[in-house]
């Protein structure tokens, strides 16, 4: 499931692109000014960004050219009423993939969204090797050890691609939780110390390091 950080202010506006991006089976995640985009994205990982420009706090153009710089690539479109061609260049020039100018159909953002994650993904190798005999294909969703096929759990697939997301890279505890477990479960620390367990038989001790009172990270 496609992953979406949106951002506008415009709370009917909001609502009706949110419930039409739900019903086309995005995961979106809601907001409403720059500064709970910044918290958003220093907590979670996302596929695509979907901004306004005349927000509360830091207005788009400068809030994305701000993650530019501090090298967040996450694809990003603009959805915005300023129709000027220097704000369209002004759009294209802060880091944006895309720039749609409102008023315009919940048709044309799907296909304009839909363009970007094809782009996205194949842009992206299908088989990730975490050592020379384990691969995890991205598209099957599948772990294979020594040309054999691991069957894992749910949760432990989200677990897993969580970390290969992020690897060489401390994975909070926190964005474990949130993302791993659904809003309406209570996360375990348990059951999420079984999980760790578990990968770690397939992919080596080694392979997913523990750091104290953090999280975890995956050494690829």
């Amino acid at each position: 499931m496609i992953k979406v950080l949106y951002l506008e202010d415009d709370l009917n506006f909001h609502e009706t692109i949110v419930e039409f991006l739900e019903e086309n089976d995005f995961d979106v995640t809601s907001t409403y000014n720059s500064e709970e985009v910044l918290n958003q994205l220093y907590e979670n990982n996302f596929d695509i960004l979907i901004l306004d420009v005349n927000v509360p706090g830091q207005n788009g153009f400068d809030l994305l050219h701000d993650l530019r710089e501090s090298n967040i690539t996450t694809p990003a479109i603009f959805t915005t009423s300023l129709n000027r061609i220097d704000d369209l260049e002004l759009g294209y020039k802060s880091g944006a993939d895309d720039y749609l100018r409102k008023p315009f159909s919940l048709k044309e953002l799907l296909l304009r969204i839909n363009v970007l994650s094809k782009r996205i993904y194949n842009n992206k190798s299908n088989i990730i090797n975490i050592t020379p005999t384990i691969f995890y294909n991205i598209n099957t969703q599948e772990l294979s050890v020594d040309n054999e096929t691991v069957n894992l759990k749910y949760k432990e697939i989200e677990l897993l691609k969580l970390l290969i997301q992020n690897k060489n890279q401390c994975v909070h505890f926190e964005t474990i939780y949130d993302t791993v477990w659904s809003y309406d479960e209570v996360s375990s620390e348990t059951s999420l110390r079984t999980y760790i367990k578990n990968l770690r038989k397939s992919l080596g001790k080694d392979t997913i390091v523990s750091i104290k009172k953090q999280g975890y990270k995956l050494v690829v």
